[in-house]
């Protein structure tokens, strides 16, 4: 019997590993650094302008959010028409995985500004936009003044997407695999993950010593496994799951109706937030204004254990997607924690579990599914909460949630990099805002002859179409 022969000593390899560790130490710190600073600069400036308008009376707000609506259409369609790079799109998605890490950087503070605006007259959105498109495009600028191939300065960009979420969350871990794991569905680079860890965590440290407050959340200490409170909170992932389903929803059925009304009419671009504005006002006649602009007092009530009603969710949803489906610009994923966070505590009580557990399992579940980032929805939980919630419950719920949205997502322009299901397929690497899932062919046989032969005869089609699959996958293996 021959004996496998012991690998080959190359020196070459582990030099090159060395000098990549090395190389990105240096480079992920240099963009921790500047995003750092940067999306800190942001958020002091955000902080002192919600302060400023926080305690505005009721019918102040029907005269900002059109006029903050009308500042946002025509930054986002002047400002982009004299500052925009022809040929480059202004996206972290675009910038990855079409424009080999380069994007444009004389509209910069575009976004931030825009942001600033919606969040202060009380726009319902997130933070974290513009602080992750702050990350991107500085260090796109790292990369070219560096003068780093295509390669380098898509590794480069991603980390400075980490950097911007690790900075607005104070979640570093979390939010160096956010930016990472949101590119592509199904599938993570890890070549991206060392790099992206490092300027995660430079910025993080970075933001707080420039006096970026960040909260913590005490969840009270559960009990040993038990089977049963898996169950529950599996769940109640899957409830959020539905949720987050709804929500997704809510944003392109919002957003292709604003499109389809300016091209009927030709109306002014600009015109559409101020009209969104308009609505918005409308709609707090009705809707409590704690659902306005972050919410986080609201998030905050939830984790507490404090009672949410039942459609608690779908008022913020309907608030956010009118606000960012009309022509605000503003972040997608503070959003996600204030919807889970209230469905989940509101769903809690049918299942006997405590409030805030529900709270923490739903916030969690939300981002997992709306953003199709399962791994870092986890991490976050396990950093915004200390881990004590219990990392198995916070796990089940939110893998649970990420299934049960099937093919859908906050964001359009990300890529489908395998199908969720050996049920479904998909075409790899296009947008899921432009694909459409199909069934299996097994599975479409299996239904067809169901349909011809009868409904009795179903089971056996189906059986006979699983074995197909399991016959397929060994002459594969």
């Amino acid at each position: 019997m021959r004996l496998p022969s012991a690998p080959r000593i190359d020196l070459l390899e582990p030099a090159i590993m060395l000098a990549t560790v090395v190389q990105w130490l240096v480079l992920a710190s240099l963009v921790g650094l500047v995003v750092g600073v940067g999306t800190s600069a942001f958020l002091h400036a955000l902080f002192t302008m919600t302060g400023r308008t926080q305690a505005v009376p009721h019918w102040a707000y029907w005269g900002m959010l059109p006029l903050a609506g009308l500042v946002n259409g025509l930054l986002m369609t002047y400002g982009y028409r004299a500052l925009g790079t022809p040929g480059l799109k202004d996206s972290i998605f675009a910038a990855v995985h079409e424009q080999g890490g380069r994007m444009p950087w004389r509209t910069l503070l575009i976004k931030p500004v825009a942001a600033i605006v919606t969040l202060a007259s009380g726009g319902s959105a997130g933070k974290e936009g513009p602080c992750s498109h702050l990350g991107a495009s500085l260090a796109a600028i790292i990369g070219r003044v560096f003068r780093l191939n295509a390669e380098l300065r898509q590794r480069i960009v991603a980390c400075g997407v980490s950097a911007g979420f690790a900075s607005v969350f104070g979640t570093p871990i979390a939010g160096a695999i956010y930016g990472v794991e949101m590119l592509v569905i199904g599938r993570i680079r890890h070549d991206f993950l060392f790099p992206a860890l490092i300027a995660g965590m430079t910025s993080f440290q970075v933001s707080k010593a420039l006096g970026i407050p960040y909260q913590y959340y005490a969840i009270p200490t559960l009990p040993g496994f038990s089977e049963s409170l898996f169950l529950r909170t599996v769940l109640i992932g899957m409830l959020c799951g539905v949720v987050a389903r709804i929500f997704v929803d809510l944003i392109y059925a919002v957003r292709n109706a604003f499109q389809r009304l300016q091209v009927r009419y030709q109306l002014w671009p600009p015109l559409m937030p101020l009209l969104g504005g308009l609505l918005l006002a409308v709609l707090i006649t009705v809707i409590p204004t704690d659902y306005l602009g972050l919410s986080l007092p609201l998030m905050d009530r939830a984790l507490q254990g404090d009672f949410m009603p039942y459609l608690g969710f779908l008022w913020k949803a309907l608030l956010v997607a009118v606000t960012l489906g009309s022509g605000f610009y503003g972040g997608i994923v503070t959003p996600q924690f204030v919807i889970g966070a209230v469905a989940g505590n509101a769903f809690a009580h049918l299942f006997g579990i405590s409030p805030t557990l529900g709270a923490a399992v739903g916030l969690v579940s939300v981002v997992a599914a709306a953003s199709n980032t399962p791994l870092a929805a986890i991490l976050m939980g396990v950093e915004l909460f200390g881990g004590v919630v219990g990392t198995v419950y916070v796990s089940g719920a939110a893998i649970a949630a990420y299934l049960i949205i099937g093919h859908r997502s906050v964001y359009p322009d990300q890529r489908l990099g395998h199908a969720k299901s050996s049920w479904m397929r998909v075409r790899t690497d296009v947008p899921v805002g432009q694909e459409k899932t199909h069934l299996s062919y097994g599975l479409l046989k299996s239904w067809q002859q169901a349909r011809a032969q009868g409904w009795r005869a179903w089971g056996r089609a189906w059986w006979l179409a699983v074995r197909h699959r399991k016959n397929a996958h060994d002459d594969e293996s």
